[in-house]
């Protein structure tokens, strides 16, 4: 009986036992769950879509590359410089107007990020037709008033400093004198177009200016002369040149003897491609007032990997987009990346040196 009693009372002791043991095992094995790691599920964001920029030929997202490019005028004498958010425009155009200076056109379509665009000037009528081939809303402070009869006829979409919407889209610093403290941003660009009720995208005709290489190739000039360095002394006041760096293929920009720069950042201005477009003009009056022809044609260069060819240029309509053909009637294909384009009046094209 008391062996009953005894094997009874171990097969109980050794139940606890093992029960003890279970619940510690348990504890021990929470413990552990605890300490793995849970992996937190992320939502997965889409990615945007990308397209073939119209001013640069690079990739860039739709939201950009779609929207309507905006053209600002920009002050381009030595009181007027460095320039702010130039380096981030994917065309510019040089041209003179009166007095031996010139003054330039920064076409942008990635600028959501800049506070500072400028100093922003005043608007030359042959500045409009170079716009308008991009389908760009045209920014400008004041304008000639040869300009005028196609500004009031509506003609161009443009953001004028001297209108209703100037004191929401530009803004005066303190740092220069007037003119040459006038300035616009992204966010006042965007609230003149609001204000303004202007389409922002592209037109659905619309299909672009220039031609690239296509993926994989480069655009090297042949049968032309070096351009390794190409001086614009045509223009005697800030007597331009670029430079090229043919480690990167691109050319420096500089002026009034020294490296042209965006004040925002310091960052050297350089292009892929040069194009000279020569032009005939006339003077509107004796205060040296310029017309120049942006729409009949004429002969230019294409510069681009350290090569200059020559070059014809037309118009496909008044409005429409300047066309570049080479000596074998070809259309340019440009390098992607930037773009400059000079506009060397015809008398002046002998005072454009190359090396």
């Amino acid at each position: 009986m008391k062996n009953r009693r005894a094997a009874a009372l171990g097969a109980a002791l050794l139940a606890g036992i093992l029960l003890a043991g279970a619940d510690f095992a348990s504890e021990v094995y929470a413990e552990q769950l605890d300490m793995i790691p849970v992996q937190q599920e992320t939502a997965v964001q889409p990615q945007e879509e990308m397209v073939t920029s119209y001013l640069t030929g690079e990739q860039i997202a739709a939201s950009k590359g779609r929207r309507r490019p905006i053209s600002v005028m920009l002050s381009n004498i030595q009181e007027g410089c460095p320039q702010s958010g130039i380096a981030k425009a994917g065309v510019i155009y040089e041209a003179p107007v009166e007095g031996n200076i010139t003054r330039l056109m920064a076409i942008f379509e990635d600028y959501d990020d800049l506070t500072k665009i400028g100093s922003v000037r005043s608007c030359r009528d042959y500045y409009l037709f170079y716009s308008q081939e991009f389908d760009a809303v045209y920014a400008h402070y004041g304008q000639a008033v040869y300009a005028l009869n196609y500004l009031d006829q509506g003609l161009v979409d443009n953001l004028n400093g001297l209108s209703s919407v100037g004191s929401a889209v530009y803004y005066r610093t303190t740092d220069r004198q007037a003119p040459h403290n006038a300035y616009t941003s992204a966010e006042g660009l965007s609230a003149g177009i609001a204000a303004e009720g202007y389409r922002q995208g592209y037109s659905e005709d619309y299909q672009g200016h220039y031609l690239f290489a296509e993926n994989g190739q480069e655009t090297i000039p042949q049968g032309g002369i070096a351009a390794n360095e190409v001086h614009l002394n045509c223009f005697p006041l800030n007597q331009p040149w670029f430079s090229y760096d043919a480690s990167t293929g691109e050319y420096k920009r500089f002026q009034y003897g020294q490296a042209q720069v965006d004040d925002l950042t310091g960052e050297q201005l350089t292009c892929d491609n040069i194009i000279l477009q020569y032009s005939q003009y006339t003077n509107y009056d004796e205060n040296g007032y310029l017309n120049i022809d942006a729409i009949s044609g004429g002969q230019g260069k294409f510069i681009t990997r350290g090569q200059a060819i020559d070059i014809r240029w037309e118009k496909d309509s008044v409005w429409g987009v300047t066309h570049y053909f080479d000596s074998s009637n070809q259309e340019i294909r440009l390098n992607p990346g930037k773009t400059w384009v000079e506009i060397v009046l015809n008398d002046r094209v002998d005072q454009v040196t190359y090396q």
